[in-house]
């Protein structure tokens, strides 16, 4: 192995290695495995040209054959701006750069935006399996809103040879109806030509600020991801969760808001960081839907963070991760060392499903 997993994670080695109580058993999950597309997206109405390139993104790169996913997702030029992003290591300006990176990381697929993919796509859409990501927010307008504009179509995505499209829906936003509606179009086109359909799951809603951040509310977040495979998304990225009771605290006082069940927090979850991943893969349809959960910011600790990260949702059922600034965001051989990092961690027979 190219890392020691348990010395990575250092004291919190043991918390998450030795944890085996979660709330809701593995046996009720559908699990990642090399067989993942045959037992379990065969079985659904996606058509034979979506189950072929299942099987190329699953069957790519370092984690090929395992059922697990490796993805490096670069559209925050759009998302974050294009300065803010790739100041801090300018080659990533260059299109054919975040393609490179992600086939030295030994990815499973790139993800990025139809300009990024596009310029390069005759040179590599044969060579790593192409994710367009098909909207983005605009950053220019003032105030910044919470949406996601629609920036080009399913057939230029389908015409470069992409394997896959992916979308955001700020679920909580003013603008989530309109979202929800145009992605599920999109989807189903996407399916109707053979393409992977991956769906970002995110929350945008300041009133989700309450006591604490409830944008990484494992209730919150686990309803995402339950609207998101509803309009047949076939991965679902989400945020890794940090607490719970998002339900509870947006119903204090004499709001009103959604619905909830105790049981949520006391039989479905605990506060260990491995259940609360759980119960997002459990609005996963049990796992039938994979979960990949994303790397978050680059900073001081990312090899130790990214483990973590990856530890948690590989234990808790998840299949794999979509870690972007962390990896671009430093010289592309560490980027591609920190990559291979986070795909020891599902290499390593040792870290087991809780």
């Amino acid at each position: 192995m190219g890392c020691n997993v348990e010395e990575l994670l250092g004291e919190r080695a043991e918390n998450l290695l030795a944890f085996n109580s979660p709330k809701i058993s593995k046996d009720l999950l559908h699990l990642p495995g090399p067989d993942f597309v045959d037992r379990v997206y065969a079985l659904s109405n996606r058509n034979n040209r979506v189950l072929g390139n299942l099987a190329w993104l699953f069957n790519h790169g370092r984690l090929g054959g395992t059922g697990y996913l490796s993805i490096l997702p670069v559209d925050q030029g759009i998302e974050h701006a294009g300065g803010a992003s790739f100041a801090k290591n300018p080659i990533y300006f260059d299109p054919e750069n975040i393609i490179k990176l992600a086939m030295e990381g030994g990815c499973n697929g790139v993800a990025s935006t139809f300009g990024v993919l596009g310029v390069m796509s005759r040179k590599y859409a044969h060579k790593i399996p192409f994710i367009v990501k098909i909207n983005h927010n605009e950053l220019l307008t003032v105030p910044n809103r919470y949406n996601q504009i629609l920036y080009g179509t399913v057939e230029q995505a389908y015409d470069m040879g992409a394997a896959a499209v992916g979308a955001t829906i700020y679920f909580g936003s003013e603008e989530s109806d309109t979202q929800i509606i145009e992605i599920a179009e999109a989807f189903a086109r996407a399916h109707e030509l053979g393409m992977v359909t991956i769906l970002w799951c995110y929350l945008r809603n300041s009133a989700f600020k309450k006591d604490k951040d409830y944008h990484a509310a494992a209730d919150l977040t686990g309803q995402a991801n339950h609207l998101g495979v509803t309009i047949q998304a076939d991965i679902i990225k989400q945020k890794l969760p940090k607490t719970n009771g998002g339900y509870k605290a947006l119903n204090m006082g004499d709001s009103s808001y959604g619905k909830f069940d105790e049981r949520i927090y006391s039989e479905l979850a605990s506060d260990h960081p491995i259940d609360l991943c759980r119960y997002q893969v459990a609005n996963c349809y049990m796992g039938r839907a994979g979960l990949i959960n994303s790397g978050g910011a680059s900073a001081e600790n990312d090899f130790v963070e990214a483990a973590v990260t990856a530890v948690i949702n590989k234990r808790a059922g998840g299949s794999g991760l979509i870690s972007g600034r962390k990896a671009f965001q430093r010289p592309m051989e560490e980027g591609a060392k920190l990559l291979n990092t986070i795909q020891d961690v599902y290499l390593d027979s040792t870290v087991t499903i809780a």
